[in-house]
């Protein structure tokens, strides 16, 4: 029997009408009832526009308000959400909305690149409010978003992530880092990845305010850190490198309680330098198909297991498939694992089987089951017979100070099949490759040094600031 709930947003509106929801960049506030209002009159122009009860709505835009109150549009229209990301070529969104059987796409005017049904935010408003009832309630067990993958692997896949996906998502989040009335959660990846929409949800379930900004900027985040009252940060790597740096020999104010580090490994030794700032970095492992983080350090664990993505969140599951030595691929079970991928049996049945999800990582858990991940299944670099992990070599020479980034990855070889190769951004010119090549010699066997280095100006990297190392040797003809 399908599980039914009172609409979140219109709960969370009706418990806490006058608390802050979404609070912009620019000082604009919009309360948990606005927002309620606003969503509610968007999703009757969306009826107006024939959108109906499990229809298709592609969804294409950067951090905006608009983009806020559309997602929550649709759940009240009772559709279904196809989160399309703005940095895609124009065949690539087409190839989306079509898998999807997209029927109508709704977004900035910058983004419109489509081959479909375009209406402008703006447009949008203009449109005469339909007289139809809107959901009051949501069943936890329908659909509600699509969030293609990557597609490093083939074409991208639809992940399916029901209702329940995210409030288990959410619930188990808050479960493990707690809950605080003044909890101000700092968005600013995007909202079309799952990483950034699960603060959304986390948001109208938990009744947590949403400090929202458009695009990353270093100094703005760091700003917004500093001086207006936030109190949990999404982060990535490069992300946190930079306000690593911002923040220099000062510390954040004492209400700011978790830097949350998502979008794979960190570098030790950038880790080591949050540490000595007193900076409160839990790291977190997750992915689309979890509907954002599963596994996440608690409070407690975060100084004394430095480098681990911690435990499983209440109520997910995790073992490794040890196939080879004490590292194998991660497997994950929970209520906030997606079902499948939508209209592609043939993907789900590859990776879903008794409820647990293959991962596609490689990872290992300690004698008290904390989880480190190693590394992609598909980043891992066989070389002479021997594995190497891309995330050791980047953590190695992260630690170098005149290397600002690094990314490595396998490149073909007659001899060893693939050999490490490492992509390098510098912020001193006199470095040579030679120096390089002996700090990592000090610190790596010889199997796993790199055996070219490449200085680039940036590395490639995908909406999220995610390294993407199946585009590394696209950056030089090698």
């Amino acid at each position: 029997m399908a599980e039914i709930i009172p609409h979140w947003l219109t709960k969370q509106a009706d418990l806490a009408p006058d608390k802050t929801a979404l609070e912009l960049a620019d000082g604009t506030v919009y309360t948990f009832h606005e927002l309620k209002e606003k969503s509610q009159s968007f999703a009757r122009k969306l009826k107006r526009l024939g959108v109906q009860k499990e229809s298709k709505i592609g969804i294409l835009s950067a951090n905006h308000p608009d983009m806020v109150i559309a997602i929550h549009a649709v759940s009240y229209v009772g559709a279904v959400a196809v989160l399309l990301n703005t940095r895609l070529t124009s065949p690539e969104l087409d190839f989306q909305i079509k898998d999807a059987g997209v029927e109508l796409v709704i977004g900035q005017d910058e983004y419109n690149k489509v081959n479909a049904d375009f209406y402008t935010f703006s447009d949008a408003w203009k449109v005469a409010e339909s007289s139809a009832e809107l959901q009051t309630e949501i069943n936890l067990d329908a659909s509600f978003t699509i969030i293609y993958t990557s597609g490093t692997t083939g074409f991208p896949k639809g992940v399916i992530h029901t209702y329940g996906n995210h409030w288990w998502s959410a619930t188990g989040s808050m479960l493990n880092l707690g809950l605080a009335n003044n909890d101000k959660w700092l968005a600013v990846l995007p909202l079309f990845h799952v990483s950034g929409l699960s603060i959304l949800l986390r948001s109208v379930i938990c009744g947590i305010s949403v400090h929202l900004h458009e695009t990353y900027e270093k100094q703005a985040v760091h700003h917004a850190i500093m001086n207006r009252d936030v109190t949990i940060a999404s982060v990535v790597t490069v992300m946190l490198k930079d306000l690593v740096g911002c923040l220099g020999n000062s510390r954040y104010p004492e209400t700011f309680r978790c830097m949350l580090l998502g979008g794979g490994p960190a570098p030790k030794s950038l880790l080591e330098q949050a540490k000595e700032r007193n900076m409160p970095v839990f790291q977190s492992y997750g992915l689309t198909e979890t509907a954002s983080q599963i596994v996440t350090l608690s409070p407690a664990d975060a100084l004394q297991k430095l480098g681990s993505s911690g435990k499983p969140l209440f109520p997910a599951q995790l073992k490794i498939d040890k196939t080879d030595g004490a590292i194998g691929e991660i497997l994950v079970k929970g209520p906030m694992v997606t079902k499948g991928y939508y209209n592609n049996r043939e993907a789900t049945e590859k990776v879903i089987a008794d409820g647990w999800l293959a991962t596609g990582d490689l990872g290992y858990t300690d004698e008290e089951g904390f989880l480190y991940v190693a590394d992609r299944r598909k980043d891992l670099i066989i070389s002479g017979g021997e594995n190497i992990y891309p995330t050791e070599i980047e953590g190695v020479l992260a630690a170098m100070e005149a290397i600002d980034e690094v990314g490595v990855t396998g490149k073909k070889d007659d001899k060893w099949g693939q050999i490490p190769v490492a992509f390098v951004v510098v912020n001193d010119t006199s470095i040579t490759t030679e120096a390089i090549m002996e700090f990592a010699a000090q610190r790596l066997a010889g199997y796993k040094l790199p055996k070219e280095i490449y200085f680039v100006e940036k590395l490639p990297r995908n909406a999220s600031n995610k390294l993407m190392r199946n585009k590394l040797l696209q950056q030089k003809k090698v």
